[in-house]
């Protein structure tokens, strides 16, 4: 289907411009947005009184490209990204990784607009990312990716701490010193109890003798 864009847009082409499409794509998108119209005698008509118009904008989109891309060519973006001591990174610089660099200076650009060398970075040096600006204009940006190492903290080994003993082997070695009050310690038979009870049974047996004589 044929239609005449009303308005930019990338990368189907700019204001004025004739394109072939999808019939689905003019009706469900295009159409409804006021992006294009149906290319016809009249929308044809419409478009030629347009023209210087259409030209004149055109003229100052140039301008612009010309300007951001004498701006961002001046530009080194430093990028610090953790690596290895070998200088591969820990994960890559990616399209949208210089997309977050330059709105941080003021320039907001689509990430479909920013090229890369192999699509991504992954190791440190000097790049070149280049930006698409206006028709077939664009910039060059130099960045710097900068390698930084990962420190990793040694764990600290807590302090020995001081083995308790189990609390039966306490009690058993304590327990001579701990006697209670109230419990007796066990008496000793002494040696004079023993002789006592020995001349006792003595003197009874010399009784008994002395009672029968035969």
């Amino acid at each position: 289907m044929k239609v005449i864009l009303n308005k930019d847009l990338a990368p189907l082409g700019e204001e004025g411009d004739v394109k072939d499409v999808a019939k689905g794509y003019a009706r469900n998108y295009l159409f409804p947005r006021g992006i294009a119209l149906p290319y016809n005698d009249r929308t044809a008509k419409l478009f030629e009184s347009r023209k210087e118009e259409i030209e004149a904008r055109k003229t100052q989109k140039r301008g612009d490209a010309a300007g951001l891309k004498e701006k961002l060519e001046s530009l080194n973006l430093e990028l610090t990204m953790p690596a290895g001591a070998n200088g591969k990174l820990y994960g890559a610089v990616t399209s949208q990784t210089i997309v977050d660099e330059l709105g941080k200076h003021g320039y907001q650009m689509e990430r479909k607009k920013v090229e890369l060398p192999g699509n991504s970075i992954k190791n440190v040096g000097k790049y070149k990312a280049v930006v698409k600006l206006y028709e077939n204009a664009s910039a060059e940006i130099s960045v710097s990716v900068i390698g930084q190492e990962i420190r990793t903290e040694t764990r600290k080994t807590a302090p020995a701490r001081p083995v308790r003993r189990r609390r039966e082997e306490t009690s058993h070695e304590e327990a001579p010193h701990d006697v209670p009050s109230n419990v007796e310690a066990p008496r000793e038979e002494t040696p004079s109890q023993e002789i006592s009870s020995q001349e006792v049974s003595g003197e009874s047996d010399a009784a008994v003798a002395a009672a029968n004589p035969n």
